[in-house]
């Protein structure tokens, strides 16, 4: 604990548009290499870009979303660098007047509420792709360039250095893919790029106000990644402190096989990008007529969402968190309580078996096959006392094989509860008889006896049993 760790993060997400941010060829993940291309993306001489009005329209939304300004003036421009993936020289991005300034956003870690500053948004566009021999740069002998990628629209959120920990990381960074996710504006896909992220890390002696010297390591995939990358990078800081060694500014890379990260070039420092001015682009003028309609467009978020649950629907925080986590599941949720379904009954069923089966399929809500509606179905019939909670299990099963409703599986399986007491009473009759210990021991004042003999009642009536008239049933006799 003698050390803090002191992390910013630079978030980049792929915007969800069909077009590239200046030129209108496809932004569709994959393909051949080079073939998503066109003069204008790969800056041929005599081209001039003209800006994807979608592009704006979702910047302007994800930064009211994070609870950012909207600059009435903004413009683009060209920083400088020369990189394999980089066919112009330049990247056309923002520098001092971006689309989006003075943000926040609200994570949960440990149980406790921490506010993370967001110190900008502005848009730009993608470098292509290097295709290494190796599973690192590293690590290989060569590496070709897929400009497929180059030009494909981005947004970076830029956050202050306020997360301490690589826990915290993850949570912001998780809370801000669901919030993208929300919004429909990126597929937000680690795995695919879609979302990658790029963490400045520091260290500095506890109580400290100055800013140690940071490393930064580029183009997390991965939440997982991304943890494990600061945690390493903040020990291994320490360690180089704590021999007398300085720590260097430079870019490192997170190799997720050796569990390391390791130096890649040193650090460009802000002069190096000689930012100026795009000339063949406008600045962009936004109207307040202009950002109230997107704030009018906004959907309920996550946050929102989970109070609305917790207040309307009773559910726990802890609950309400986890079903509001993407838009998919909250809106499976909504759609199920419509369908006249109890909203606690509904949410245990989604956060067990239903949620089990999601994961074990690799899906999200929206995909599965138990609609809400079916769903909802079969928990009338559990109300009604035509089935119990158990066979509902075995129905629920049933659905997602079948895509049939509860009332056609309960009818074709012949699963329809036993409510009839003369029946069960026989059934309750022939286990005390069969169990003569258990019996004995219930009478002797051990009570957790009785829950064998239920489930003997249960397991005779092939699950159907009433299990209320089980219980009842059996303490007459065993009063006797």
């Amino acid at each position: 604990m003698k050390y803090e760790t002191v992390v910013g993060l630079e978030v980049h997400t792929e915007l969800k548009t069909k077009s590239k941010i200046f030129c209108g060829c496809t932004t569709e993940f994959g393909g051949d290499q080079n073939t998503h291309v066109c003069p204008v993306c790969l800056g041929l001489p005599g081209v001039l870009p003209v800006l994807n009005e979608k592009v704006l329209e979702y910047a302007i939304k994800v930064g009211l979303a994070l609870n950012c300004d909207i600059l009435p003036f903004s413009k683009f421009d060209r920083k400088n660098y020369y990189y394999p993936d980089l066919p112009k020289n330049f990247q056309t991005s923002q520098y001092d007047l971006p689309i989006c300034l003075n943000g926040h956003l609200d994570i949960e870690v440990g149980g406790e509420t921490k506010r993370i500053r967001i110190t900008r948004i502005h848009m730009e566009e993608d470098a292509g792709k290097l295709v290494h021999s190796g599973s690192t740069i590293s690590t290989s002998d060569s590496s070709n360039v897929d400009y497929n990628r180059t030009g494909v629209p981005l947004l970076e959120i830029v956050s202050e250095p306020d997360i301490r920990s690589g826990e915290e990381a993850r949570a912001y960074v998780e809370k801000l893919r669901s919030i993208l996710k929300y919004l429909d504006v990126s597929d937000v896909r680690m795995e695919e790029g879609s979302l990658r992220c790029d963490a400045n890390i520091s260290i500095r002696l506890m109580g400290e106000e100055k800013l140690g010297t940071k490393t930064e390591i580029k183009n997390m995939n991965s939440l997982t990644a991304l943890q494990k990358g600061i945690e390493y990078e903040a020990l291994r800081q320490a360690e180089a402190l704590e021999d007398g060694e300085a720590i260097v500014q430079e870019t490192r890379t997170w190799d997720d096989s050796k569990g390391m990260t390791l130096s890649m070039r040193k650090k460009e420092k802000e002069n190096d990008y000689r930012y100026f001015p795009e000339p063949d682009l406008v600045p962009i003028v936004v109207s307040p007529e202009q950002v109230e309609a997107a704030r009018q467009s906004l959907p309920e978020l996550p946050d929102a969402k989970q109070a609305r649950f917790m207040k309307e629907y009773g559910l726990s925080d802890e609950d309400s968190r986890i079903l509001t986590a993407l838009r998919e599941t909250a809106d499976y949720l909504d759609a199920t309580v419509e369908a006249g379904a109890d909203a606690k009954t509904a949410a245990n069923w989604m956060l067990g078996d239903l949620s089990k089966m999601v994961n074990e399929n690799n899906l999200t809500f929206d995909k599965a096959p138990v609609t809400p509606e079916m769903l909802a179905g079969m928990i009338a019939l559990i109300n009604k006392g035509t089935i119990s909670g158990k066979i509902a299990k075995k129905v629920i099963v049933g659905m997602w094989d079948t895509g049939k409703k509860a009332d056609v599986i309960v009818e074709e399986q012949g699963l329809v509860q036993i409510t009839d007491t003369g029946a069960i009473e026989e059934i309750v009759k022939q286990v005390i008889a069969d169990n003569p210990k258990p019996v004995e021991d219930v009478k002797s004042g051990n009570g957790k006896a009785i829950g064998f003999l239920v489930g003997q009642v249960m397991k005779a009536s092939k699950g159907r049993a009433n299990p209320g008239m089980v219980n009842q049933l059996l303490q007459k006799y065993l009063k006797d």
